[in-house]
């Protein structure tokens, strides 16, 4: 759920109470559906949420209480937990289509991961990461998008090592990319906890952290630090954090939780974007 779509009808912001009242409203109607698989009534719910996340607001996350910070973080479990779901069946349908790579707009927010990707590519390369040699995308599921369409359109001689705890997933991801055979040789799928893999995270340019890899706050925190400890220096990470009504979605990364990084960047986007983007990289000295 990289985005969906344009709020550009909502001229003026949506009062913080009431879009937190709406969004846990929203929280309650999701909590009592009986499967997160894609249905109808499933769509439904999860294309509000986003719409309201989408709104623009004077939302404080950090103002909330902790009653709404446990369904914050409650709904984002749920959210995580369907778009891995419609990930993968149209992932495993796509993997059993001719030319899949051709195919991926199928997927309901394809061109959302397509903007997603060319606001991180510009952000990369306005920082000096052009063409890396060896890139590593964490958390990367059943449908690959973002390494897809950077290694198609953006870093066309890249190698993109891309690593997701789910065995599943990794399964059916191969299969996509398995369809051609020159872009099959720079794009592998590696099954591991991202915490049990040192040394090898020295190999990249550039290490992309996807934004439901550490869903909590202490989560994240160990995992960046780990990435950290084993990147090379000089290495580049980039974090797709949340900023705003959005953090109902997904985990909010700040400066205090990158220690031991250089920040390059920070963008908040305001469109149908959802994620934040953060730029970091480990000092050479």
């Amino acid at each position: 759920m990289a985005s969906l779509l344009n709020h550009s009808n909502f001229e003026s912001q949506i009062p913080a109470e009431n879009l937190v009242a709406r969004l846990i409203e929203l929280h309650d109607s999701i909590a009592k559906l009986e499967s997160l698989r894609p249905s109808k009534q499933v769509n439904s719910l999860f294309t509000r949420l986003v719409k309201l996340c989408t709104l623009p607001s004077d939302i404080d996350i950090g103002a909330l209480s902790d009653e709404v910070q446990d369904k914050r973080f409650n709904v984002m479990l749920l959210s995580g937990r369907a778009e891995g779901l419609l990930e993968l069946e149209i992932a495993t349908f796509l993997s059993k289509i001719p030319q899949p790579l051709k195919n991926l707009n199928l997927f309901p927010y394809y061109d959302n991961y397509v903007k997603l990707a060319n606001l991180e590519y510009r952000i990369l390369s306005e920082n000096g990461v052009v063409q890396p040699k060896k890139v590593a995308f964490v958390g990367s599921g059943p449908m690959p998008l973002t390494s897809i369409v950077m290694a198609t359109h953006h870093m066309k001689s890249t190698h993109f090592d891309n690593f997701d705890i789910d065995e599943t997933a990794n399964d059916v991801a191969r299969q996509i990319v398995a369809s051609d055979c020159e872009f099959e040789k720079r794009m592998k799928f590696l099954t591991f906890d991202i915490m049990e893999v040192k040394e090898k995270l020295g190999e990249y340019d550039c290490i992309f952290l996807a934004a439901l890899v550490g869903m909590n706050k202490e989560e994240k925190f160990k995992i960046i630090g780990h990435i950290r400890k084993y990147m090379k220096a000089g290495g580049f990470l980039l974090v797709r954090s949340a900023n705003g009504a959005r953090a109902f979605l997904y985990p909010v990364v700040v400066e205090d939780d990158l220690p031991g990084f250089e920040l390059l960047s920070i963008f908040h986007p305001t469109d149908e974007v959802i994620n934040s983007v953060v730029l970091v990289r480990k000092p050479i000295f």
